[in-house]
């Protein structure tokens, strides 16, 4: 897919009945294609009222086609839509008829996400861009479409290529001094190379903070309640989703698997899965639940750790060690203690401020644990001005966070080393060079372009 200059067809709309169903096609030059569908040449961007014959000369459809030559066009090749009646089998005689009449000039189906591949490949957007194409047709929320629709308008790319331009100058004044070792610690001095990188050092930090923001919108946080068995876990999903969505009884071990679902707090998208609880069982079908419940905690990007109020820290101990060991760095974990009502604790106030107490039955401290959760993973309250973020970004932005520490390092006073101090500047440079596609290999590129519905 990476390589082919055919043109490309596909269906633009999504599966199912509509008033309207959009057929794309794209290539190098469509002349030929129009020509054999329609014996007549189109106008650029003039939406055209025309019929598509079978081969017999019966009617197919009346529909209505816009033809945009390239460059000025989504893809930066010539692009013809068709704007049909939007039944999926009128759209599937449609597809069948152009890729008959288009086989001489090589019309083949696209593969997913080849528009917007190609629309990368002749620099109309960047990577960054792209991707944020995916993230909009997949948005969940308000706040995530328009996280995603700032990042297709190019205002995380913006940002990126400010921090790329800030480290070339700076990498231009350092190599431009290799050739003087001694003048190494004049040259810090009167560039003021130190301070530069600090404000880079600075600027990306707040990037950062603002792509796991978007990353939070665009994915969810998955949230994990872990516990051992009757501490009321399922009581605590039904309570934060508002209806009765576990089976809830007295008898420990009820929960046999994992149970999910989606909610939303402050317009974040939160998904929970209560899990079974852990302990040591000879019941087969409860061992399932608890092998499947490990494998939810190591994936989690927050952990609830629930236990009854009632029970004493110390017996919690062991299990408490053992998800600690379990899940993903940086992960954090949240203690609660539930059934806080029938100690008659108030939850405000609490004498332990690492535990917070609420009771699942009655509401008590609904309200703290939904913002203490927002808080634990990092959103900061705020929608207006988010981008939408992948974890693939923040990868880099974490890696590229690094090199410019490294790089401080190597320009600190007693630790002066103007060679390493550029190396650690261009490898940062290089990292965020791969947010936006200028530095990503080719086999990366084809899985991210994968993932793409076809149409797009």
């Amino acid at each position: 897919m990476m390589t082919r200059e055919l043109p490309i067809i596909a269906v633009a709309t999504a599966p199912g009945k509509a008033g309207v169903g959009v057929i794309r096609i794209s290539g190098r030059n469509l002349n030929a294609i129009i020509g054999a569908l329609f014996q007549k040449n189109l106008l650029p961007r003039q939406a055209t009222l025309l019929t598509l014959h079978e081969v017999d000369g019966q009617a197919i459809d009346q529909l209505i086609a816009i033809y945009f030559a390239g460059p000025a066009s989504f893809t930066g090749e010539d692009v013809l839509e068709l704007q049909c009646h939007g039944g999926p089998q009128l759209l599937e005689l449609v597809m069948k008829r152009c890729l008959e009449l288009g086989k001489i000039a090589g019309l083949v189906i696209a593969e997913p996400g080849e528009f917007t591949l190609r629309a990368y490949l002749n620099n109309k957007i960047d990577l960054a861009q792209a991707e944020a194409i995916a993230d909009l047709i997949d948005a969940q929320s308000e706040a995530a479409v328009r996280g995603a629709a700032r990042s297709l308008q190019g205002v995380f790319s913006t940002d990126i290529n400010n921090l790329i331009e800030e480290i070339t100058q700076l990498r231009i004044l350092v190599e431009s001094t290799l050739d003087f070792p001694e003048e190494e610690i004049e040259f810090l001095e009167s560039a003021q190379a130190r301070e530069r990188l600090k404000k880079v050092s600075d600027q990306l930090a707040v990037l950062r903070q603002g792509a796991q923001q978007g990353k939070i919108l665009r994915e969810g946080i998955q949230l994990v309640l872990a516990g051992a068995p009757n501490v009321g876990k399922s009581s605590l999903l039904n309570r934060l989703a508002g209806e009765e969505v576990a089976i809830v009884t007295p008898i420990a071990g009820t929960t046999r698997d994992r149970v999910k679902e989606s909610i939303s707090i402050d317009g974040v998208p939160i998904n929970i899965i209560d899990t079974a609880g852990l302990r040591d069982t000879s019941d087969v079908v409860e061992a399932k639940g608890i092998e499947r419940s490990w494998d939810a905690i190591r994936l989690a990007d927050l952990v609830i750790f629930l236990r009854d109020a009632r029970t004493p820290d110390e017996e919690d101990n062991f299990l408490r060690a053992q998800i600690l060991q379990a899940i993903p760095p940086r992960c954090p974990v949240l203690e609660l203690g539930n059934k806080a009502d029938l100690l008659g604790l108030e939850v405000k106030g609490t004498a332990n401020p690492e535990t917070l107490y609420i009771s699942a039955k009655t509401g008590e401290g609904i309200d703290d644990l939904k913002a203490r959760i927002l808080k634990m993973v990092g959103w900061g309250g705020a929608h207006e001005g988010v981008i939408s973020a992948r974890r693939r970004h923040l990868d880099c932005l974490e890696r590229a966070a690094e090199h410019l520490h490294q790089s401080a390092a190597f320009a600190s006073h007693g630790n002066i080393s103007l060679e390493l101090f550029a190396e650690e500047l261009r490898l940062a440079q290089d990292q965020l060079g791969q947010i936006t596609g200028k530095l990503l290999p080719d086999d990366l590129l084809g899985k991210i372009f994968s993932q793409f519905c076809i149409g797009k």
